[in-house]
């Protein structure tokens, strides 16, 4: 029972015995200190890639079907998934709905905390069921493992067919989840402050599932973001860079490319390359499911 817990029995929220004298130490002091304990969490994330490793092919297999990937939390953790999200289109050219979050609150807790929006059950079972379908993939962040917001959106997830995925700072936490990546990070350096080493596991965690899953759907040509959309100055001229490398150019033919592909770099690139038309270059990585790489061992 959620009125039985014992929230300072949390790994969240107990006091770090390495800090319990943080308001006593010099500047210095105190940022060695900080430095120290984020320096644990990549271990506590290495401890769990079996886990991550799991998720990142539930996501892949779930949008490759039609589904969609969601990131829900409340506080910092659903602060973390909407970023999360928000970065995908311009990374990867994927439409705003493909990945998108969700915090408990809606958007207003996005910039000004909504602290009792975690405990809301009835708004997470209302979202579920007003915006999720059956091959969607439902990532719920809850760093204390108890947060009742993401332990009814999942649950109700669940019901409705979708794969669903915990990412927590509680490895004891019995939030259910087809896949749960539980990260034993401890005590924060300030007692309960989960926007410090638990925020850090979490964006790492959360980078991993969509670079992971997106390298896996073919946005990716070797460690080269081919699917960026050149939005800005400096996009566009990444792109136009890439071009220039993947298909041994000159930045005009490059130019011409990107604008006849109306901005699809990977389209471009198998223009300048294989000196074809936009319709050839489009069905070409049709027809390898948008990998680049497949579609120029094509020619």
């Amino acid at each position: 029972m959620l009125s039985a817990l014992r929230y300072d029995r949390l790994p969240t929220e107990r006091r770090n015995p390495r800090s319990h004298d943080l308001d006593r130490l010099s500047i210095p002091q105190l940022l060695r200190l900080m430095n120290q304990e984020d320096a644990t969490v990549p271990a506590a994330i290495r401890r769990v890639i079996p886990d991550i490793a799991k998720a990142v092919s539930f996501i892949v297999t779930a949008l490759r079907a039609g589904g969609r990937l969601w990131f829900l939390g409340a506080g910092t953790s659903g602060r973390l998934g909407i970023l999360e999200a928000a970065e995908c289109p311009p990374t990867f050219h994927t439409p705003a709905s493909l990945v998108q979050g969700v915090i408990a609150g809606g958007r207003a807790a996005v910039f000004r905390s909504q602290e009792g929006a975690e405990d809301d059950r009835r708004c997470a079972t209302q979202i579920v069921r007003q915006r999720l379908r059956r091959h969607d993939v439902v990532v719920g962040i809850a760093a204390s493992g108890v947060t009742p917001f993401v332990e009814q959106a999942l649950k109700m997830a669940k019901t409705r067919g979708a794969r669903t995925i915990l990412v927590s700072c509680n490895p004891s936490t019995s939030i259910p989840a087809t896949v749960r990546i539980r990260l034993a990070v401890g005590p924060e350096v300030l007692t309960g402050s989960t926007r410090l080493k638990a925020g850090t596991a979490t964006k790492l965690v959360l980078n991993m599932l969509t670079l992971g899953a997106m390298v896996q759907l073919g946005k990716t040509y070797g460690n080269l973001m081919v699917d960026v959309r050149p939005t800005s100055r400096k996009l566009r001229a990444r792109a136009l860079s890439m071009i220039q490398s993947l298909a041994s150019c000159d930045l005009r033919t490059a130019a011409r490319c990107l604008e006849a592909a109306h901005g699809q770099t990977k389209v471009a690139v198998l223009m300048a390359k294989c000196h074809v038309s936009t319709h050839v270059a489009k069905r070409r990585l049709a027809r390898v499911n948008g990998s680049l790489r497949r579609a120029l061992r094509m020619t």
